[in-house]
């Protein structure tokens, strides 16, 4: 098997020296080389042509933003970001650097006698061997967007098995944040439904990720919270290690196992709603690594619901809505600037939960 080839950035010696360290531990990997500095990255993005970019997100300088802006632009390559924090600034830098091209967001192992330590190298190093096969495409323009395949806006002829939806279930994994921001930002702020969403992320992540939807969107986005009233035109996104749910018109949050490895599940919020709302729901599944969130689907079409899938060219990682489509699970496969259209076309507008 072909050696992973890997571009460390980071301005700290000893945090730099930490990730060699890790990845030269795992088998597969080759580390070809190190930057102190966002401007040497893109000098040696471009030199070295490594298949993965490991990157610190705050260095003085050039910082790991930038750096992926740049990068993204002259030598397309999957970036994976590392921060030693989980404040605010740091989060919305690496969520902003995902929606220009970077593939994922890791919290930095802070030393080998550090509790948890292990768990954060095992999580890097099947990061990067899981990103490195991800296909990344060309920054175009500085938008703060990945550059998507031109096409007809109209909606395919589909006829709804119910006149409108009342609440929305959205699920992704990796590429996820981004897809997220451009769905949900193009939503107007009178939407008619609730909307629930599981996103795999790494731990410490979930709160900056609300902010930084808030940010972003019309609508308001929150970390949700037990058996509060699911109201129209709210984002409720999992809390960390807890499902995601309804019970009627409230949120359900569980402690329940695992389901398939992960919690918060993307099936777990499917298989919720499609009890609990029936034909009232419409599920979304994004883009994302592996099958979480199928068998929920197929809850979801049984119950009358009804699913879109994010299609392929507009997939970081086709994993998830792949798997729901080659399942049968989807009623419509759609590129990603289109799904907000779909979901107003579902749920419509000044409805109630």
């Amino acid at each position: 098997m072909k050696a992973i080839r890997v571009l460390v950035v980071d301005d700290s010696p000893t945090a730099r020296g930490l990730l060699v360290g890790i990845l030269r531990s795992g088998s597969g990997f080759v580390v070809v080389g190190e930057a102190a500095d966002g401007w040497r990255a893109v000098e040696m993005a471009t030199l070295l042509r490594p298949d993965v970019i490991v990157m610190d997100i705050l260095m003085p300088g050039l910082d790991g933003y930038e750096a992926t802006r740049q990068i993204m632009a002259s030598a397309p390559v999957p970036i994976v970001l590392v921060t030693a924090s989980a404040g605010a600034r740091e989060v919305s830098f690496s969520l902003n650097a995902l929606r220009i091209g970077a593939v994922a967001v890791l919290p930095k192992p802070v030393g080998p006698s550090s509790e948890g330590f292990s768990g954060a190298a095992d999580e890097l190093v099947w990061t990067v061997r899981a990103m490195a096969s991800v296909k990344v495409v060309r920054l175009y323009t500085s938008a703060l967007r990945r550059d998507l395949p031109a096409g007809p806006k109209a909606l395919p002829d589909i006829r709804f098995r119910s006149a409108t939806r009342r609440i929305v279930a959205m699920a992704a994994s990796t590429g996820g944040p981004a897809a997220l921001c451009q769905v949900l930002s193009s939503l107007p702020g009178d939407f008619a439904a609730p909307i629930l969403v599981v996103q795999h992320i790494s731990a410490g992540f979930t709160e900056g990720l609300v902010e930084w939807l808030s940010a972003s969107c019309k609508l308001r986005a929150k970390v949700a919270e037990s058996r509060e009233p699911l109201e129209p035109g709210v984002i409720y996104v999992a809390p960390e290690e807890r499902h995601l749910g309804a019970e009627g018109h409230a949120i359900l949050v569980s402690d329940a196992p695992p389901v398939a490895g992960f919690r918060p599940s993307a099936t777990f919020l499917f298989e919720s709603v499609a009890a609990s709302r029936g034909q009232d729901v419409v599920a979304a599944i994004l883009t994302g690594m592996g099958e979480d969130g199928v068998e929920g689907l197929r809850a979801v079409r049984r119950a009358g619901g009804w699913v879109l899938a994010q299609d392929e060219a507009t997939s970081v990682v086709f994993g998830m809505p792949g798997a729901a489509i080659a399942a049968g699970c989807a009623d419509a496969v759609v590129p990603l600037d289109a799904i907000h259209e779909h979901l107003l076309e579902a749920v419509g507008r000044r409805g109630i939960a």
